[in-house]
This record gives C-alpha cells, sequence and structure tokens, in this order.
C-alpha cells in the first residue's frame, strides 16, 4: 500500500481535560489516486492531513508512506493550504523558486520553477508581484510551489475555500487538468460535496465528537463528470443522507455554546 494510516488517534488538551479529535482513523490510499476528505466543521479533516504532513504527531497509531514510517514533515509531501501565503515581497517566479533553492542551484531552481508555472498556465505572469494576480491565479502560484518540489504526495487544505464560486469551479478542471498530467496522489480536505464529487476518486466522508470515518465512498462517475449530472446527484443525495446527523449535531454544539455564553 503506497500510503497506510493505521489505528491513528489524536487528543488535544482543553481546560485542563483532554479532548479527543481523532478516533481509530484506518485509510490505505494507492499511488495516484485523488482522495476527498469530507465531513462537518470540527470533524478533524484538517488534522488528518497534518499529521500526513508530519505537521502533528498522533497521539497514538502509525503512519507510512511507501513502507517508511513518517514521523516529521518531508519533501515527499507537499502542502497547500487555504491561503496562498506567498511572499509579497518575491516575484510570482521567486516563490516557486524560494523551497527549491534549498536543494539545488539557482539555474536549476529557475528552469524548475518555469516548468511549473507553465503547467499552471502562469508563465506570462512570471516575474508580476504576488498582489497583482487574483485569488484563483495566487492559489496556483501554490500548486506550482508544492509541485515544483516533486512530491508523492500532495496536500491540500480547503485551497479553494476563500473564492468566489466562478473561480472555484475553473480551478476544478485547472486542478484536475494537473493531476492527470502528474499523476501525483492527491490528499484533498474539503467541506463542498459537489467539489469532493467532482474531484474524487473516493470520498472519506468523517463524523465528529470524536472525528472518525463513516463511510469511504469510491465515486463511479467517467470524466468530465459535468456529463453526468444525474450521478453526480444520487452521490451527493447519499452524502447529505450520511451527514445530517453530523451537522445537527454541530448545530446543537453551537447553540449550547451560545447560550451559556
Amino acid at each position: 500500500m503506497f500510503l497506510s494510516i493505521n489505528n491513528v488517534q489524536k487528543s488535544f488538551p482543553n481546560q485542563g481535560k483532554t479532548e479527543q479529535v481523532l478516533r481509530d482513523i484506518n485509510l490505505n490510499i494507492e499511488k495516484g489516486e485523488f482522495v476527498s476528505l469530507l465531513g462537518p466543521s470540527g470533524c478533524g479533516k484538517s488534522t488528518v492531513l497534518n499529521i500526513i504532513a508530519g505537521l502533528l504527531r498522533p497521539s497514538e497509531g502509525e503512519l507510512y508512506l511507501d513502507n517508511q514510517q513518517i514521523t516529521k514533515p518531508g519533501n515527499d509531501r507537499g502542502m497547500v493550504f487555504q491561503q496562498a501565503a506567498l511572499f509579497p515581497w518575491l516575484s510570482v517566479e521567486e516563490n516557486v523558486m524560494f523551497p527549491l533553492k534549498k536543494v539545488m542551484k539557482k539555474k536549476e531552481a529557475r528552469e524548475t520553477a518555469q516548468k511549473y508555472l507553465q503547467l499552471v498556465q502562469l508563465s506570462a505572469y512570471a516575474n508580476h508581484s504576488p498582489h497583482e494576480l487574483s485569488g484563483g491565479m495566487q492559489q496556483r502560484v501554490a500548486i506550482a510551489r508544492a509541485l515544483a518540489m516533486n512530491p508523492r504526495v500532495l496536500l491540500m487544505d480547503e485551497p479553494f475555500g476563500a473564492l468566489d464560486e466562478q473561480t472555484r469551479i475553473r480551478l476544478h478542471d485547472e486542478l484536475e487538468r494537473i493531476w492527470v498530467e502528474t499523476k501525483k496522489t492527491i490528499i484533498f480536505v474539503t467541506h463542498s460535496i459537489q467539489e469532493a464529487i467532482k474531484l474524487s476518486d473516493r470520498i472519506i466522508v468523517m463524523g465528529t465528537q470524536p472525528g472518525r470515518i463513516l463511510q469511504d465512498i469510491p465515486i463511479d462517475i467517467e470524466r468530465p463528470r459535468e456529463k453526468h449530472l444525474q450521478q453526480m446527484a444520487h452521490y451527493e443525495e447519499q452524502i447529505m443522507k450520511l451527514l445530517k446527523n453530523e451537522i445537527d449535531k454541530v448545530a446543537e454544539e453551537e447553540l449550547k455554546y451560545a447560550v451559556s455564553n
């Protein structure tokens, strides 16, 4: 198995107590798969992603990437966050080059940056400053920066969550094209059921209190999926039914908190 997550638990201290945020996470992902983590706020999607990235250690359990245990961050895993987090004082090309300069000479770093800017269709903006780009373009730069390190796994934490709907739809197509071209394994966190169905080979539906896997749903729809709207609607209905109780739990907790404060 390419990526294996075995019996992972995660707890955090909270007001003098220990709060379990992940329970019994077991997940196997094949090389080249596009897998989405989907669920309501507080279900631990981003925590799972950060554990895979090596940014957090599990309280219990183990993770392996191609039989090598994950214990810390590494260049074999690239991360794209909701905000592009570009350096405003660097050009687009220099932003993509920034992590590369630690592992290769400047000329090679520039050539690699140019290659991946071409992949995300931003070659013409190489010398622009980040503030001159739209939010969607900035996210494409962030994707180029992550891919330029040639990671084995691309981890994406709601990368399109802050964008308008039209930009999101366009970037769905861009990301799908990039995934097909690079054959990278992608693990994608989202709140959007439609986004997950459009992009994913599999959707891992998570519940909350504590975070756990409710169901692993393979998406058996030919691409491009816009041609199969009826099948997409069937999956959307299935997932909404699965999540209803979890969404109700989150709403009840919000109401209790509001009343107590």
